[in-house]
């Protein structure tokens, strides 16, 4: 095996039952460099990690690790090369951070041999790369959600792989945590040379993050290279079904997406000539009677005519996915 090993999914396709979630699927992951895979829900984004990782094995087509086919390898082989972390891992009852971490030891252990002085160096060196050293004696359930997943890549780096793969490994993380992770994982991938792919769902911080954007469209690569070439309004349309204004990250010179809004004070629309027009038809809205006077939030008004409470319809929030 290579230093930086070469993951390729060459026509892949995986079904779920008669439905195809990925259709002949092409992939050459960069070596060497971070790999984030968006995408709308739905589109295989987690399939695909999931048959790179040989949890799912394809109908048609084939993963292969450096050159060969991976259903050929023995899994302890593999293990030793290509590291998986997937979403929401659960951890046995009771067990404190060394012993989990010390679990990524075992495709490099014999069966009821004794622990060699290099075990013990690996869990140490993947409990100080993460900031997890003081944790080691705690127990796993009584850590925050950040310092768990801290401890879930040291799992990950004590099995000593050149190849990480990661499903959403920012899920119900705060913001806070959610750069937390991804600057460790950053600072591993410049110190230590792992290739990291990882599943991520905010476009903004992959586009901050990864060397090469994967954008997963209906079971197919619709787009793969640098976050700055792919990036703009069509290309957000396209695999998000979002209108969207895209600027240079003040931070990081990388692409930053701003969401149109999608429902404005009035409750109303945006056409494509830039005109708001109402929900629910496209005829101007009526005027108040005169003897209405509005009352109530900037947002929206209460009308109150001689003998009548009219309450205009809510905006509706459009919430970031």
């Amino acid at each position: 095996m290579t230093a930086a090993p070469l993951l390729v999914a060459d026509r892949v396709t995986v079904s779920y039952g008669e439905r195809p979630v990925l259709d002949g699927l092409d992939l050459h992951v960069t070596p060497g460099a971070i790999t984030a895979i968006v995408g709308a829900n739905g589109c295989g984004k987690s399939t695909l990690l999931r048959a790179l990782a040989r949890l799912l094995c394809p109908s048609h087509g084939h993963v292969t690790l450096d050159g060969i086919p991976l259903r050929h390898q023995p899994a302890r082989q593999v293990a030793r090369v290509l590291g998986l972390l997937p979403q929401s891992p659960v951890a046995p009852d009771g067990i404190v951070v060394a012993d989990l971490v010390g679990r990524g030891r075992h495709p490099h252990q014999r069966r009821l041999a004794p622990w060699s002085a290099r075990d013990y160096e690996a869990v140490a060196s993947a409990l100080e790369a993460t900031g997890t050293t003081d944790l080691a004696e705690r127990c796993v359930d009584e850590l925050s959600g950040g310092q768990r997943q801290r401890v879930w890549i040291a799992m990950a780096l004590a099995q000593e792989t050149g190849l990480l793969l990661l499903d959403e490994p920012t899920t119900f993380l705060d913001i806070t945590h959610q750069i937390e992770v991804l600057d460790l994982l950053t600072e591993l991938n410049r110190t230590r040379g792992t290739t990291i792919v990882m599943v991520l769902h905010d476009l903004n911080l992959a586009c901050r993050y990864a060397d090469v954007l994967v954008a997963v469209r209906d079971g197919r690569i619709h787009g793969c290279g640098r976050p700055c070439d792919l990036v703009e309004p069509t290309f957000v349309r396209e695999v998000f079904g979002l209108e969207a204004t895209v600027i240079s990250d003040p931070e990081t010179g990388t692409p930053l997406v701003v969401p149109r809004r999608r429902g404005g004070r009035d409750g109303g629309q945006t056409a494509s000539d830039g005109r708001r027009r109402d929900r629910s038809t496209s005829a101007p809205a009526a005027a108040a009677p005169p003897s209405a006077r509005p009352i109530g939030h900037r947002d929206w008004a209460i009308s109150v005519p001689a003998s009548t409470i009219s309450v205009p319809d809510m905006p509706t929030p459009w919430i970031a996915q």
